[in-house]
């Protein structure tokens, strides 16, 4: 018993921070820095921007800590299930009587791990419908603007300007940015979206296209690309979207979701415009094949119209008719008119007879003759009134047959001064009066041909102010006012009745 009691009292006494502290300093002078290597388990980011996260192999598990200021530096987020390598000092957190490593510096544990991660993204943002191709935007043909997105210090935008100006010269704009590092990643994805702020038509043009541009490299240099943000930057950007990052063989996340992916930043350019010396010559030969086309086409019509034009009779012809059956109608016209006014002035005549005053007069006799025989056995009162009555109906049936008989003359005479106005406006003297003449023969046979008119014996040319023999001596002009034969052998009474009017003798002018 006292032996137990002296070795206890040798035993020194820590208090629980001070065996804490030499735990703590024990671990730190003995480890120091450290890398380690192992699986991302658990990842927390809480408000204070530090990084809570869990590094395991398949038998251990140790926690570790990344502050805030440490982590705004990393090239690579962590991320749950990746392998990294990470590097820091081993320490204690005695408050919770456990050791953890305070991480300076992660990285993936090679391109294995690059790639695992670089497939789940993929397949997170397949699930998400960002790689549809029925979301991608078509390129427009001949961009005004073209915004690209690039080191403003390197090859590639070299290359971008110089194919540009050798196939369309373009205005181009350009974002300068960081292709690579822990920057590119956030750079680019405000390039993509300050180019989409823009608005149409302000200070600072809006691009109709843009181009991601970068060299090649590794896939940690490519890396900035594959990030998720700039993945989702170029997914939402209204305007169409090529990139152009690394060689043929490269493939980032931006190349997915991108509206077309171009295997170099020259082959972009060339995908943004068309060749200007290539579209001048289109256009040239599609000019010529129009001009060919329009002139065949109007030949053939030409050739058609020739056609139907030798299958139509010539003018001439259509018009003999007309004019023969309108000489036959010109001479019928004035005997028409003159047989046509004779027989409503005989009509006239029959109807004016029935209504003369004087067969009025012996009925009003004959009644006073009946009146007087009467006298006797009637009254005087109701004959005087009979009288009245008989008096008044007598001036009324005068005064109607009086108009009747003016209306029933008013319209044969309108008529017939109608008629009368044709029949001037129809005759050939009328015609005669703008300088044409009517050329007879001797026999007084009108001669319509020279052949004719060399052949008669002598000849009548009428004027409109008389008549002019030629050939036959002592023969005088007639005046234009003397009337024909027919004119003469009309009654007098037809020719007080309408205007003095000559009519042809044979109907033809010249």
């Amino acid at each position: 018993m006292d032996l137990l009691d002296d070795d206890t009292g040798n035993t020194p006494e820590f208090s629980v921070s001070e065996l804490s502290g030499a735990v703590k300093r024990t671990i730190e002078g003995e480890f120091g820095h450290v890398r380690v290597k192992g699986e991302v388990g658990r990842v927390s980011r809480p408000r204070s921007g530090h990084i809570y996260l869990d590094l395991k192999d398949d038998r251990s598990v140790i926690s570790g800590v990344v502050w805030k200021g440490v982590s705004a530096r990393l090239e690579t987020q962590p991320e749950e299930g990746m392998e990294v390598v990470a590097t820091g000092r081993l320490t204690t957190f005695p408050g919770q009587s456990k050791y953890q490593i305070v991480i300076e510096d992660i990285r993936p544990a090679g391109l294995g791990a690059l790639m695992a991660m670089l497939e789940k993204r993929k397949a997170q943002l397949q699930a998400e419908g960002l790689f549809d191709p029925a979301r991608k935007q078509p390129l427009p043909y001949l961009p005004e603007i073209i915004g690209v997105v690039t080191s403003p210090s390197g090859a590639v935008i070299r290359d971008i300007l110089h194919r540009l100006r050798d196939r369309f010269p373009r205005k181009v704009l350009i974002w300068p940015v960081a292709v690579q590092g822990k920057s590119c990643a956030p750079e680019v994805a405000r390039a993509i979206e300050g180019f989409n702020a823009l608005s149409p038509g302000g200070a600072m043009p809006r691009p109709d296209l843009l181009i991601v541009a970068r060299g090649g490299g590794s896939v940690e240099d490519l890396w900035g690309f594959n990030e998720e943000i700039v993945a989702r930057a170029a997914a939402a950007s209204d305007i169409p979207l090529i990139s152009a990052v690394g060689h043929e063989t490269d493939t980032t996340l931006i190349d997915y979701v991108s509206d077309r992916r171009a295997p170099t930043p020259s082959a972009a350019a060339e995908i943004a415009v068309p060749v200007r010396m290539e579209l001048l010559g289109w256009t040239g030969e599609a000019g010529a094949r129009m001009t060919r086309a329009m002139g065949q086409r109007i030949e053939l019509r030409s050739q058609r119209l020739r056609d139907l034009s030798r299958a139509l009779p010539r003018a001439e012809t259509l018009l003999d008719q007309p004019r023969q059956r309108l000489d036959l109608l010109g001479e019928r016209l004035p005997r028409g008119l003159i047989r046509g006014t004779e027989q409503r002035r005989v009509v006239l005549s029959d109807a004016a007879g029935a209504l003369r005053p004087s067969l009025l007069s012996r009925v009003i006799a004959h009644g006073r003759e009946s009146l007087g025989r009467r006298t006797d056995r009637l009254s005087l009162r109701p004959i005087e009134r009979e009288m009245r009555q008989g008096r008044e109906r007598l001036a009324t049936l005068t005064r109607r047959l009086d108009e009747a008989g003016t209306r029933r003359l008013e319209t044969p005479r309108g008529t017939l001064d109608g008629l009368t106005r044709l029949l001037e406006t129809l005759s050939y003297k009328g015609t005669l009066q703008r300088g044409y003449a009517v050329v007879r023969s001797g026999e007084n046979e009108i001669l319509t041909r020279k052949s004719a008119a060399e052949a008669a014996a002598s000849l009548e040319i009428e004027f409109a102010d008389g008549r002019l023999s030629l050939g036959a001596p002592g023969a005088a002009s007639a005046p234009a006012s003397a009337p024909t034969s027919a004119a003469r052998s009309k009654p007098a009474a037809a020719r007080q009745k309408r205007k003095p009017t000559d009519t042809p003798d044979q109907g033809s002018l010249f």
